[in-house]
């Protein structure tokens, strides 16, 4: 039908269009010369021929890269500048310290406002804490990492954390190590001990780790509120009524002193860091700095004012960054040295901080062996610290010595060693109470603290704890339970000290770290016969001194107590075991037992206008004869080893960065370099 139409139509019309070209653009000169000027007019056409929308289009884009530019930019100088910073840092570290590879003193977040009693805790969140597996952990890599101290926590009053994660450490090449094999247990120790710059340095202050670093602090639950609010009785009656003085009375509302330096106060100087009580802590600091003199004419005992003072002084310095404790810590150092200018090189018992002498005690002049060979963790501290060598030159040679000495018996030690011939005395006499106790303990502890490299101190340990196991433990009836006896001149005695409820735990830090596992098995039995130790008791607090039925006699326990070994002295040992155990172990039977340790603490030495008290006779609880003194260590280590406990945070004092010396004032583990 269209093409029907077209035809009727006639021929198609055809339209011309007529274009005129000047002579240069018909041959094709001059249309692109490829000058600027032509190049602008052409984009200038182009652009002009563009709608008004996708000008803007365009421009919105420019502005947009260009605005990505400058911020690209300014975070590229961020990033470069953290990092020279960083170099920097290094490099002036290894400088200061070569050879040794240190990371920054350990700083807990600083802990928060305490009110008056225990009922001030509303806002507390309170939660079931998590079950630990049953499982040892193996020890993780060696580096102490300090927290932030501004932290703001979620709530006013959670727990603070003692120390964070550990500081991503440098990957440094692995070098050969030696294995020590000893009767079962395979330890690879690292490289030998650096010894300190004899160069004097001023320690930096400690740096701080980025926010999200940080775990958030597990918070505390009802037990660790109950031990807060002991300590706050505790701490009340020491204010109020010894305040700056040695020791509290709580009965008499007095004060008795030992040696005039504020003992309990800096005994329990980082127990209130670590329990985050920032009111006492900051009123203790201010009577620290403006009250604490050593320039005093005054005997003090080397050992008791080491652990005590000098520690209490170092660990409160790595967990607060205060340098006030560092400066203290020197000048209490450097007033006993006096004590080691002796023949032997074996200390004095006794030095006058004031006059700078030394002396042993005025009966003899032997030394304890636990007091000389239990000083080394501080002394070594401190020259770490300081870069001065002469404290751990020190009590070195004091542990080479004793290494050397016959008078052994397959690795137990007598009990005295005399400071003019170096040689033990009292020979015969073997024991892990009272006067050797803490030799075994700093064995251990000194090799941890070096980074797992001083094998002497290693062999010493696992051949005391072969000793302790042929010579000193039995099996008492009716229950059978494993205990450690005395031996004198070849006669076994069941006498056990409370004191040597340290030994649990310390074997099984020593698994912990590697060691034997048949460590850990009598580190089980061991604190089961410290338990009952307690609940065999009518009051549920441990004596002094038991004696162990090794004869099943009707009627009769397997603890039996003498008349003048029945006083509790608030002591810490079966609690600082209990500590170690639970912490390795999680089993909640270990935080029950010292739940029902606080509880007789508080039923039966608790005086009600301030402070806790010792007393003569656990069996009698309707009268259990208070002694009207409150030892330091009550604060010190008693109620530290509570908190810590009933915690179920790990890196509350992770074991792996820290070591606690035998006053539970936790020292860092060396940075291996």
């Amino acid at each position: 039908m269209y093409s029907g139409a077209a035809a009727a139509a006639g021929p198609p019309r055809r339209d011309f269009i007529s274009v005129t070209l000047g002579p240069e653009e018909a041959v094709g000169v001059g249309g692109y010369n490829n000058s600027k000027a032509w190049r602008r007019r052409s984009c200038w056409r182009k652009w002009k021929q563009l709608s008004r929308l996708q000008r803007s289009v365009i421009l919105f884009l420019f502005a947009f890269l260009a605005v990505c530019g400058v911020i690209s930019y300014a975070s590229m100088g961020e990033a470069w500048k953290s990092i020279t910073n960083k170099s920097l840092d290094e490099q002036r570290t290894e400088q200061e310290i070569p050879g040794l590879k240190l990371a920054n003193p350990a700083v807990l977040p600083a802990p928060q406002k305490a009110d008056a009693n225990h009922g001030d805790y509303p806002e507390l969140s309170l939660q079931k804490p998590p079950k630990l597996p049953h499982v040892r952990r193996g020890p993780s890599n060696l580096q102490i990492k300090a927290p932030r101290r501004d932290m703001r926590l979620k709530t006013q009053h959670d727990t603070i954390r003692a120390v964070d994660e550990l500081v991503e450490a440098d990957k440094v090449e692995k070098t050969e190590k030696s294995v020590i094999s000893w009767r079962g247990a395979v330890i690879e120790p690292d490289q030998s001990t650096e010894p300190p710059s004899s160069k004097i340095k001023e320690p930096e202050k400690p740096s701080s780790v980025e926010a999200e670093d940080q775990k958030e602090p597990v918070p505390i639950n009802e037990r660790q509120l109950a031990v807060i609010e002991a300590f706050r009785h505790a701490w009340k009656g020491y204010k109020d009524f010894a305040w700056g003085h040695d020791e509290l009375k709580p009965l008499s509302k007095s004060y008795s002193e030992w040696f005039g330096l504020g003992l309990t106060l800096i005994d329990a100087l980082d127990t209130m860091w670590i329990l985050g009580l920032k009111e006492e802590f900051e009123e203790a600091r201010k009577w620290v700095a403006n009250d604490l003199v050593f320039d005093k004419n005054v005997d003090v005992n080397l050992f008791e004012s080491t652990i005590r003072i000098l520690g209490g002084l170092l660990s409160t310095y790595h967990l607060s960054g205060d340098s006030l404790f560092l400066e203290k810590a020197k000048d209490i150092g450097n007033r006993l040295m006096p004590a080691f200018k002796t023949p032997s090189k074996i200390p004095y018992s006794d030095v006058n901080i004031g006059r700078g002498t030394a002396h042993p005690p005025r009966w003899t002049s032997d030394s304890t062996v636990a007091e000389v060979t239990s000083i080394q963790l501080e002394f070594r501290e401190l020259s770490r610290l300081t870069g001065d060598e002469k404290f751990q030159k020190a009590v070195d040679e004091v542990m080479k010595h004793v290494h050397t000495l016959s008078g052994k018996n397959d690795g137990l030690v007598p009990m005295f060693i005399n400071t003019n011939s170096g040689q033990f005395t009292h020979l015969g006499v073997y024991t892990l109470g009272a006067r050797a106790d803490s030799y075994y303990e700093y064995l251990l502890k000194q090799w941890i603290q070096g980074g797992k490299k001083e094998n002497e101190l290693l062999e010493d340990y696992m051949r005391a704890i072969e000793g302790v196991k042929k010579h000193l433990l039995q099996r008492s009836e009716p229950k059978k339970l494993t205990f450690v006896g005395e031996l004198a001149h070849g006669h076994f005695s069941a006498k056990m000290d409370h004191l040597v409820c340290f030994l649990p735990g310390t074997l099984a830090l020593g698994a912990h770290n590697g060691l034997a596992a048949d460590h850990m098995k009598l580190a089980e039995a061991l604190i089961e016969t410290c338990y009952q130790m307690y609940a065999q008791v009518e009051t549920g607090l441990s004596p002094e001194i038991v004696h162990f039925n090794l004869h099943a006699q009707k009627g009769h326990k397997d603890v039996e107590i003498k008349p003048a070994d029945r006083h509790n002295l608030l002591r810490p040992e079966t609690v600082e075991s209990l500590f170690y155990m639970y912490r390795f172990t999680g089993d909640k039977k270990y935080q029950d037992w010292g739940w029902e340790i606080l509880q007789n603490f508080n039923r039966y030495t608790r005086v009600p206008t301030g402070g806790y008290t010792s007393i003569n006779n656990v069996q009698n609880p309707s009268n259990p004869e208070p002694r009207d003194k409150m030892e330091s260590f009550f604060l010190g280590e008693t109620l530290k080893y509570m908190f810590l406990l009933f915690s179920d945070d790990i890196d509350l004092i992770n074991l792996d960065k820290y070591v606690f010396n035998t006053e539970a004032h936790p020292l860092p583990i060396w940075v291996p370099a």
